[in-house]
């Protein structure tokens, strides 16, 4: 019972951000203040993930069940002395998602459903469609469904696809300033700020910018397209489709990537973080694999590679020239 462990409070709030986050005219605003909530405690995301969860399985049921269950669980008017089998918090939570569902279901409006993961985690879910999609570590992903476009946004990290094919109802990926249409495809997205970078495993995907009709271009298994918004253009590159998502297998691939991408990513599976201390290490790039479960061995190996030194400072493990003075541990 979610009672016993969350407090009515946390469940009631959670729930109204749920709502809104599924508000249509819910901003990037909305989203930070939400993040912001879950950083606040531990059991805030918790909540938010049995919200989720219990609207999930509500919008499985039929229209008759669950009018059925909202008038057992969370019925209009209450006796004065009988409840419900379930606790207020999780009563009302029921409420919220019941009739949030119902004005969504009751015609062609499009629902929105937000997924992340924590650092260091993978995560696997299924959509609505049957479509299949992989979280890296520290990966943020907002899904918009209607009846005919299937919307995802990839606000930030790593997502692995595995589209059902629907022709009559488009799946795009939005990524920074690309879209990726899904052609009957597996491909694996990872954005860094504005950079994004697309390995198809299966089939082809369209990619084209924000505009959706310049700089297009199609990409088959078998190739990567990376997105410098420093460039004019996109660049394409043969990639071996079986390592696509190698991140799921605990190995993170660079092929000629700035370092400042390289930490970003590397922070999404590392506890505390890593910091370029100098600017002038920004333009050094780096080729090779990072194995998340051996970030530690890598970092120490690291100045072979680079003209770098790596310390620890604060908290935090920094990255500084090798011509600048060492900074004491």
């Amino acid at each position: 019972m979610m009672a016993n462990t969350l407090n009515e409070q946390t469940l009631r709030a959670a729930a109204d951000w749920w709502v809104r986050l599924r508000d249509p005219a819910a901003t990037e605003r909305t989203t930070e203040q939400w993040l912001d909530w879950t950083d606040e405690d531990a059991s805030h995301l918790v909540a938010f993930e049995r919200v989720t969860e219990l609207a999930a399985r509500l919008g499985a049921l039929g229209e008759v069940t669950r009018a059925r269950l909202m008038a057992e669980f969370a019925p209009a008017h209450v006796p004065s002395r009988r409840w419900i089998p379930m606790s207020a918090a999780a009563a009302a939570v029921l409420l919220v998602a019941a009739g949030y569902l119902s004005w969504t279901l009751s015609g062609n409006r499009a629902t929105t459903q937000l997924y992340t993961s924590s650092v260091a985690a993978q995560r696997d879910i299924t959509l609505d469609d049957g479509s299949r999609v992989s979280l890296g570590g520290a990966t943020r992903l907002t899904t918009r469904y209607s009846r005919n476009q299937r919307q995802v946004e990839l606000a930030e990290g790593e997502a692995y696809f595995e589209v059902k094919h629907n022709a009559g109802r488009p799946f795009v990926v939005h990524a920074g300033k690309l879209t990726i249409e899904d052609i009957g495809t597996a491909f694996d997205v990872r954005r860094t700020g504005d950079r994004v970078t697309i390995a198809v495993a299966e089939g082809r995907v369209r990619i084209a910018d924000g505009a959706g009709v310049h700089d297009s271009l199609e990409a088959v298994a078998g190739q990567a397209v990376s997105y410098d918004p420093a460039h004019a253009a996109m660049s394409v590159s043969s990639t071996d489709p079986a390592r696509a998502a190698a991140w799921r297998d605990a190995r993170l691939e660079f092929d000629n990537e700035p370092l400042s991408v390289v930490v970003a990513n590397i922070n999404r599976y590392r506890s505390h973080s890593l910091r370029i201390a100098d600017t002038d290490l920004q333009s050094l790039t780096f080729t090779g694999t990072v194995k998340t479960d051996a970030i530690d061995d890598w970092l120490q190996a690291l100045p072979q590679v680079l003209p770098l030194q790596v310390s620890e400072v604060g908290g935090q493990t920094v990255l500084s020239s090798a011509h600048h003075a060492p900074v004491n541990h």
